[in-house]
């Protein structure tokens, strides 16, 4: 047993600590279940609820999350267009998210599958002063597709 102010009071009988706990106006909580004696300890359990709830705020507030955006090209994208969208990733991965490019075919353009391979090849050189491949290109369906990762500095 340890008192509100972390002295251990040693081994008591449940009535006598939770006497204990009541006449300090606090709350009796157990804090190792597992430990042969169970370990109990003399605290505010609401005011305990309160601190971990804000601890956890905090943590979130300071842990970022990765998004995946992604661009669709076609492979007649003309090469303003792309330079364009490589903006758009650039921006992405600049700002610490993770970009997928996608290359989708229609119709006939599934023969020209080597045109999309090309575009993805040309948008991870234009990428590799600050992204690296994290999924290398494959096809899937109609769609070609990479996810480029901002590099660790």
């Amino acid at each position: 047993m340890v008192s509100d102010i972390g002295e251990q009071l040693g081994i008591l009988p449940i009535a006598q600590a939770l006497e204990l706990a009541k006449q300090k106006d606090m709350d009796l909580v157990e804090v190792a279940a597992e430990a042969v004696p169970p370990v109990c300890r003399i605290m505010d359990f609401g005011k305990y609820k309160y601190t971990q709830a804000r601890r956890q705020k905090e943590a979130r507030k300071k842990q970022t999350t990765i998004l995946v955006k992604e661009v669709k090209l076609g492979p007649k994208t003309d090469t303003h267009d792309f330079d364009f969208k490589a903006k758009h990733v650039r921006r992405f991965i600049e700002e610490g998210n993770k970009a997928k490019v996608t290359v989708r075919f229609k119709g006939r353009e599934m023969a020209h599958t080597e045109l999309g391979w090309k575009m993805l090849n040309r948008m991870q050189e234009l990428m590799s002063d600050l992204a690296v491949v994290e999924s290398h290109p494959r096809m899937e369906g109609r769609m070609l597709s990479m996810i480029l990762s901002p590099k660790a500095h």
